[in-house]
Order: structure tokens, then sequence, then C-alpha cells
């Protein structure tokens, strides 16, 4: 279940709807830095055990990577530069640092809120694009579960390691998320 405590911004589907092409971009680029992220959640020694976790975690998000591709070609979108997310360098620009274990339950808070807004956006997305663009309406369908499952994995990995202290930094991260997702932005992104 998905915890958030603001919800996505009015205006906020149409902004993508009327921008496929940027959007489509800016998701192969999020699929790929989801895929970088997962092998390099792999430094920290709490999880050693869990690399099977994360690579399987990072094959899943470079097959979205290459469908995204896929989709672009076929739309004779070209493959750009990406785009810095506001919402994306405030959740990270809050990691902690300086102590390994307080910094690796904030990486994973982080990328469990970055795949859960994931999860909520393909949802809308899919309902939205249903009547004009039934092809991309399934496409972010079918991505809703994978999202889901790989926000419950970070949010576990994270309570694993220490439960009282995620939990507390899970409210901080939530109000942070809610202020950072109202703070208006004219691009045409997913995040």
């Amino acid at each position: 279940m998905l915890l958030f405590r603001q919800g996505i911004p009015g205006g906020w589907v149409e902004k993508v709807r009327s921008n496929l092409g940027p959007v489509l971009v800016d998701h192969a680029h999020l699929e790929r830095k989801a895929a970088t992220t997962a092998i390099t959640l792999e430094k920290y020694r709490q999880l050693y055990g869990r690399v099977h976790e994360l690579n399987a975690i990072a094959i899943e998000e470079l097959q979205h990577f290459e469908l995204v591709l896929q989709l672009l070609k076929a739309r004779g979108v070209a493959f750009g530069q990406p785009v810095r997310s506001p919402w994306i360098s405030g959740m990270m620009g809050a990691v902690r640092t300086g102590n390994n274990r307080e910094q690796v339950i904030d990486h994973l808070l982080c990328c469990a809120l970055i795949e859960g807004r994931s999860c909520e956006k393909f949802q809308l997305l899919s309902r939205a694009l249903a009547a004009d663009e039934p092809e991309l309406a399934a496409f972010y369908g079918s991505l809703v579960e994978s999202e889901g499952n790989h926000y419950a994995t970070y949010l576990l990995m994270a309570r694993h390691i220490d439960e009282a202290e995620t939990d507390r930094r899970l409210d901080w991260f939530l109000d942070l998320d809610a202020r950072l997702i109202r703070e208006p932005h004219a691009l045409a992104i997913l995040h």
C-alpha cells in the first residue's frame, strides 16, 4: 500500500499527454537510472546478502529501459539528454552521509518512494491514455505491478536493517515528498 500524503498535482496528466515524446525520453532515462541505482545499492555491506534481489531489480529495470527505447523508435522520437527532476533531486539530496547505516536506510527509502510514485503515476497514465493511446496505456498498466514490487522490496530491505529508524525516516521522507511534489515546475517529465 502506498503511503503518500500528497496526491499528484492537478494538470500533471494533461502535461504528460501533450508532451508524450519528451516524457518517453525522460521515462527511458528513469529506467536506466533505476537499474544503475539497484546495482549501486550493492556497495552497502548491509545489503551484501540481498545482491541477488538487487540484481533482479536491475535486470528488470534494464528490460523496461529497452521497452521504452523500442517505444521511442516506433514513434520516431530520438533518445536525448536527461532532464533533472527537482523532485528526485530533492529526495536524493536528503540522503544522510557520513554514517553508512543511516545512508543505506535513506537511500533505500528514496528508492522505495521513487518506485512508489512511478507505480502511482503509471496507474494514472494507464487510465488517462486508454482511449487515445491504447498501446501506451497498456504499456504503463503492465509496469504497475513491477514498480509496486520494487517499492515494497526497498522498504522491506530498509526495515530489515533497522525497523524503528526506517519508520522514523520514512515519516520524515513522506513529509519531504509532500512538500516537493507541490512545488510547481513546467518540465514535461514523469517525476
